[in-house]
């Protein structure tokens, strides 16, 4: 049986943990980086074909859409699978949003009023560099709010998400899974070239002290929000060619599943013609 890059990175019904998962692994792909590199650009044709029939389908009354959740550690790699794997995407059709702290309008509401601002239209793909899960991961390992309140975002999560999906979206949460020493071969990286040490900052070290009780939160929260109606797709992303690959077939898998064909005219098509015929003769 041939499984799909979707069967092989949904993360198991009730499952939360990461112990098993080898961010080395390479699921699905069993060739190298230039490989990976030329299979990625081979798929850019059909994403864009398909993406173009969703944005056609909008157009003329339906409500499909997709969202991609990027999750991950910094230096996982988010940037990159924008770059490479979205970048395939035509851009007219594509909406990014980077969620950063949160501000006082922000804070005045709660905490998914501003993930449905970003939210995109009908027959676009919206990614989403880092999201709503900030909002129970950072919350939980920085104390930024009880556990009271972190247990009733994980319901909230749910039951937001499910809506989404029954109003025709289709939603792919990624969790890039990277290993600590190659965070900090990537960190360290940035420091030594100066073309990017910019995207360097001291904080990045202060949040890498606090790797095991990110690594608990995420496990808390793939294991709560894991549902059918938009499960986890564990990623695994120290090595980059393979992440970018694997996220582009994960949106192809899920493009390819909605079945979207070309919309119906609702006109007669050889009478408008005749139309046009008729009054270049005129």
């Amino acid at each position: 049986m041939a499984y799909t890059v979707t069967d092989l990175l949904r993360l198991p019904s009730g499952s939360g943990t990461l112990a098993d998962r080898d961010p080395a692994a390479t699921p699905g792909f069993k060739h190298g980086k230039r490989a990976a590199e030329k299979a990625l650009r081979d798929i850019g044709p059909e994403l864009a074909d398909l993406q173009e029939r969703m944005f056609a389908d909008a157009y003329t009354g339906g409500r499909r859409r997709v969202l991609v959740v990027l999750q991950g550690m910094d230096t996982a790699g988010k940037g990159g699978v924008i770059d490479k794997a979205l970048g395939l995407l035509s851009p007219n059709g594509f909406r990014l949003k980077s969620f950063k702290k949160p501000t006082e309008d922000e804070l005045a509401h709660d905490f998914l009023w501003r993930i449905d601002q970003a939210l995109p239209d009908a027959g676009m793909v919206g990614v989403f560099d880092r999201s709503h899960y900030e909002d129970v991961l950072v919350g939980r390992v920085r104390e930024l709010a009880d556990e009271q309140e972190i247990e009733r975002r994980y319901d909230a999560i749910n039951a937001w998400e499910k809506n989404l999906v029954d109003e025709g979206t289709v939603v792919i949460k990624c969790l890039l899974h990277m290993s600590r020493e190659v965070q900090r071969e990537r960190l360290l990286a940035r420091l030594d070239d100066p073309d990017k040490q910019w995207k360097f900052h001291p904080t990045d070290v202060d949040e890498r002290a606090l790797w095991e009780d990110y690594q608990k939160a995420y496990a808390i929260a793939l294991e709560r929000c894991n549902t059918d109606a938009a499960p986890w797709y564990v990623v695994p992303s120290d090595r980059k060619w393979y992440r970018n690959w694997a996220v582009g077939q994960l949106l192809l898998e899920a493009l390819r599943g909605m079945r979207l064909e070309w919309p119906k005219p609702e006109y007669d098509v050889a009478e408008q013609r005749k139309r046009l015929e008729d009054e270049d003769a005129s």
